[in-house]
């Protein structure tokens, strides 16, 4: 009887050290995330402020063919499947809201 009551401690301790090893693991490796994400918010706000960085070119043919659609009178996610796209940005494109 002596083996099994060592055997369950052991057994206990091994896990509450492997639960605080992944725990500690998952801490830093959220911090690193964090991190590398403030990091890279700093570089483009840097860009930006620098003239370099404007984002992705507006695709010219998708407003075209969303508004001709939205002009034929189709709803927003009808619009939105034939035009391929989602309903976001055709709600975007109809607002006017994508700057260029």
């Amino acid at each position: 009887m002596q083996d099994t009551k060592g055997d369950e401690f052991t057994g206990r301790m091994l896990g509450a050290i492997n639960s605080m090893l992944v725990e500690m693991m998952a801490a830093i490796a959220r911090k690193d995330y964090e991190q590398r994400r403030e990091r890279q918010a700093q570089g483009i706000e840097k860009a930006k402020a620098e003239g370099k960085y404007q984002g992705r070119p507006i695709d010219a043919d998708l407003h075209k063919r969303v508004r001709a659609l939205l002009k034929a009178g189709l709803g927003i996610r009808a619009t939105a499947r034939h035009a391929d796209c989602s309903t976001t940005t055709v709600l975007r494109i109809r607002d006017g809201l994508e700057q260029g």
